[in-house]
């Protein structure tokens, strides 16, 4: 397999080759690949979750388990104003 990288990554692999952090361009190369499936795994699972979490919140807001947008607002105010008092 041949890649063609831009002149900046293809400086960037020579200096972490240089700096002895790599051994080869190769290991470069293959490092940033595992660092990519990594972060696509990462991301699914974060979706997933995301979809259960909103699957959990449509649910209870099916069966009458919500609170009023104006009152979450008015509950933050209020800490918000209890804490800027204990700071003061």
């Amino acid at each position: 397999m041949n890649i063609s990288l831009t002149p900046q990554l293809e400086q960037f692999v020579d200096e972490q080759v240089a700096s002895g952090t790599y051994f080869s361009a190769s290991e470069v190369i293959r490092d940033g690949l595992r660092l990519l499936i990594e972060q696509q795994k990462l991301k699914e699972l974060k979706i997933t979750e995301l979809r259960k979490e909103i699957a959990i919140g449509i649910e209870q807001a099916d069966s009458g388990q919500f609170v009023d947008g104006e009152e979450v607002f008015e509950n933050i105010k209020a800490k918000s104003s209890d804490r800027r008092r204990i700071q003061s």
